[in-house]
């Protein structure tokens, strides 16, 4: 904010506001969630490096955008929901490239779910799982079940009832018991999310810097 203050506008004010022509509305905006994001980015990625390039695309996706956003949500809602389905999506344009890939007939085709490969393996099952299902029922259950929100957090997150998170969690995670119905029991995911976010430049767009490891948040 001009002046070195603290910006005191609303989400919703700094979004119009960049709507219209500030140059500085979003980066202000960005500023505000930006460790949320690159949580959100970690937990429903394979990588650091994929976090990195999930949370580069939803910005820009975010930045280009913003025109588009319906004034009856709320931005961090509609923020969060851009990076999940970023994420989601090079998880699942990932798998299907291997899908793609020739096989090696030389490897060992039996997998270790201990080891990198087969955790990469069951990331980007998980992932394109989750890409599969409604958008209101993927938010939710990736809220609760991959960030670990309450169901009133997540609630408050996404700017809908409690009842409305449960209901829409119950028919995502029976969709997913059939689409993962492959997968063993008693797997999941332990990646962790205390990494540094990349940093944005001036104009509120994100810079392809890769995060350290074992930042603090």
């Amino acid at each position: 904010m001009a002046g070195g203050g603290e910006d005191v506008r609303s989400d919703a004010d700094l979004l119009a506001a960049h709507v219209a022509g500030d140059r500085d509305a979003f980066a202000e905006l960005i500023g505000r969630h930006r460790a949320h994001l690159w949580a959100v980015a970690v937990r429903t990625s394979v990588s650091d490096d994929d976090a990195a390039d999930a949370l580069q695309e939803a910005l820009l996706s975010a930045h280009r955008g913003a025109h588009r956003f319906r004034s009856d949500a709320k931005v961090s809602s509609w923020l969060h929901r851009i990076v999940v389905n970023a994420a989601l999506d090079r998880l699942r344009r990932e798998r299907h490239r291997r899908d793609l890939a020739p096989l090696d007939t030389t490897a060992d085709t039996v997998v270790d779910p201990t080891d990198a490969t087969g955790h990469v393996e069951l990331r980007m099952s998980v992932g394109g799982a989750l890409a599969t299902l409604p958008a209101d029922q993927r938010a939710a259950v990736v809220a609760v079940d991959v960030e670990g929100y309450s169901v009133a957090d997540a609630a408050a997150l996404l700017g809908v009832p409690t009842g409305t998170v449960k209901s829409r969690c119950a028919r995502g995670r029976a969709k997913l018991a059939v689409s993962l119905g492959h997968l063993r029991d008693g797997t999941s995911d332990t990646a962790g999310t205390d990494r540094t976010p990349p940093a944005s430049d001036g104009g509120g767009t994100p810079q392809p810097v890769r995060p350290e490891r074992g930042g603090d948040r």
